[in-house]
Order: C-alpha cells, then sequence, then structure tokens
C-alpha cells in the first residue's frame, strides 16, 4: 500500500489547496457558498492529516512532486474559480469523481486481500480493517463533495465536458 498512500496523500494536498485558491474568488460573488466551501475544505484538510499520519507511521515519504503538486492545484482552483462557480463546481464533480473510482478500487483490493486472507486461516490485523473504514468514510465525504458540485450546478459551466474530461 506504500505508493497508494502517497498518492492519497499527493491528491488530498491538491484537494485543499484547489478548495483554498477557489474559496475567495467565489465567495466575492456567491457569499451563499461560505458554509459549503468551508466544510468541504475542512474535510479534505481532515483526509490531508490522515494520510499524512499514515504515512509518518509507515515511514512513507511524500511525493517528490510536491511544489509541482502545488503549483498546479492552486492555479486551478483559481482558474476554474475565475471562470466562476459553476465551472468552479464542475472543476470539484471531475476531481472527486475521479477521487470516488480510485477510492472505491483502493476499498476492493483490500477487502479481497482480506478475504484471502481469512480463506486461508490468517488474522487479519485491526490496522488493515481500521484503514478500509477510513478509505470508506474518506470516499463517501469526496462523493459527497461531488453531489454538492452537481448541486450547485456544475454541469451547466460553460465547456463542462472539457472542465468534466
Amino acid at each position: 500500500m506504500p505508493p497508494q498512500l502517497r498518492v492519497n496523500q499527493a491528491g488530498e494536498l491538491a484537494a485543499t489547496l484547489i478548495y483554498t485558491a477557489q474559496t475567495p474568488p467565489l465567495l466575492r460573488t456567491h457569499p451563499h457558498l461560505r458554509s459549503l466551501m468551508q466544510h468541504m475544505h475542512a474535510q479534505e484538510a481532515t483526509h490531508f492529516a490522515t494520510f499524512n499520519t499514515l504515512l509518518a507511521r509507515h515511514r512513507i515519504r511524500p511525493t517528490l512532486l510536491y511544489p509541482v503538486w502545488t503549483a498546479a492545484a492552486t492555479a486551478l482552483g483559481w482558474g476554474t474559480a475565475m471562470l466562476g462557480r459553476e465551472a468552479a463546481m464542475a472543476c470539484t464533480e471531475a476531481v472527486e469523481t475521479e477521487i470516488g473510482g480510485h477510492y472505491n478500487g483502493q476499498v476492493r483490493v483490500l477487502l479481497e486481500w482480506m478475504r484471502e486472507m481469512e480463506a486461508k486461516g490468517e488474522e487479519v490485523g485491526e490496522e488493515i480493517r481500521e484503514l478500509v473504514g477510513q478509505l470508506k468514510k474518506i470516499r463517501d465525504e469526496e462523493l459527497e463533495h461531488l453531489d454538492h458540485a452537481v448541486g450547485e450546478d456544475a454541469r451547466e459551466a460553460k465547456g463542462w465536458p472539457v472542465l468534466n474530461a
């Protein structure tokens, strides 16, 4: 799981930076989004902290592309917010669609691994069970963000097919 944990941590870094960059321009024109943006950012920050803890616990280094990832995520967040609410939400929809599938895949692999271990009579450790629970919770919160984005007219964005590609 080490490479996946590193990828997860980098993705959650990006998510926090996207929301950080999107929020000021969005709130200037759409102040009603304040609580939603705070809610989604807080959840992403918790996800990021979770993977930071897992990386430290397992002595896994963060991605070497951290500076590039930081610049790209910030530019994506700010750029989509400058295109308007719908574009910012289309960005969220696209990202959360991908990440939902990403986490679903990890959960499936871990559950299959657990079934194989149990079939062999091996004990599944609490740490693996906890990781599956964490991934499911994070996945569900990411998919909640997707639902919020669609509810905020993500699909009304000019160029939605490109933004959602």
